[in-house]
């Protein structure tokens, strides 16, 4: 069975949703690669419908397969448009009420793109920054090497070994059970990293200290110090996609809310807290047993 046998079905499954009028992104001067019935489907057509489709096309598909893929679903997104036309579905009153929903949508995208773009300058998105920068309380990590093993017996052995002056990347190569800490080596962490035990022997520790025998859940550990430093703030380059994406966010919402802080709203029901239980979860937690 050939590629474009084995997936040609998916193109009528895999976007029926996307109602794509093809008129309206035919560009004149697009190369026309099908005609359904009179009605020519171009490359703009092809281009517009693989954006849509995005993430959904199958991972297998690449380079011209990809195109062929989306003019197959063209194909038949306009065969079944042309048949629901026929059927009158596009004068039936669900049909109209979607496309007044979906024209409602499209306007609120519109208007929000504006308010995003201007809300979306380069000196907004350094301020952001800055301001998180300066919130942000100091955190230290720490520089951490350790022995683990599965006994307490096993860790006195190994402090006592360590006391008498043995290498500790000779010892933690020699009987460390941790496969992902070469030599013990830890690197730089926080204490949310480890587990409670680990971190809370670490935060009292001097660097150069060595540890007695600390229990886990994964074993004993012998923990050696090596550093501590105040973690660096990322820099704006790595976090720019989150301080853009909330910039756009702030900006849109603060707009709504102004919209309708303006606007003479009533409401048939009162609004309800998502973050609040369930009116009918309440009935049965007091039915619940006690303990």
């Amino acid at each position: 069975m050939s590629l474009r046998k084995s997936i040609r079905p998916l193109a009528l499954s895999a976007g029926l949703a996307l109602l794509l009028p093809l008129a309206s992104i035919t560009a004149s001067s697009a190369a026309v690669l099908a005609t359904v019935n009179g009605t020519d489907i171009t490359d703009a057509d092809v281009a517009a419908a693989l954006t849509e489709m995005g993430g959904s096309l199958p991972a297998q598909l690449q380079g011209k397969a990809r195109d062929s893929y989306a003019l197959d679903y063209l194909i038949d997104l306009q065969l079944v448009v042309e048949k629901a036309k026929a059927d009158k579905l596009d004068q039936s009153p669900k049909f109209l009420e979607q496309m007044a929903l979906l024209k409602q949508k499209a306007l609120m995208e519109a208007e929000l793109s504006t308010v995003a773009k201007a809300a979306l300058t380069p000196d907004a998105v350094q301020k952001t920054y800055e301001e998180a920068k300066a919130k942000q309380k100091p955190v230290e990590e720490y520089h951490a090497r350790h022995i683990l093993v599965p006994t307490e017996a096993e860790a006195n052995a190994v402090e006592a070994r360590l006391k008498k002056g043995d290498d500790f990347v000779k010892v933690a190569e020699e009987v460390s059970k941790d496969p992902g800490s070469p030599g013990g080596d830890l690197g730089w962490f926080t204490p949310e990293k480890m587990v409670p035990e680990f971190s809370a022997e670490v935060e009292k520790m001097k660097v150069g200290d060595i540890s007695p025998p600390i229990k886990s859940k994964f074993g004993w550990h012998v923990i050696d110090l090596l550093g501590k430093r105040d973690k660096a703030f990322p820099s704006l380059d790595a976090v720019k996609p989150q301080v853009t994406n909330y910039v756009l966010q702030k900006a849109q919402t603060e707009f709504i809310l102004g919209l309708r802080k303006a606007a003479k709203i009533t409401r048939a029901v009162p609004a309800v807290d998502p973050a609040a239980p369930a009116a009918d979860a309440a009935p049965a937690a007091a039915e619940a047993p006690k303990k």
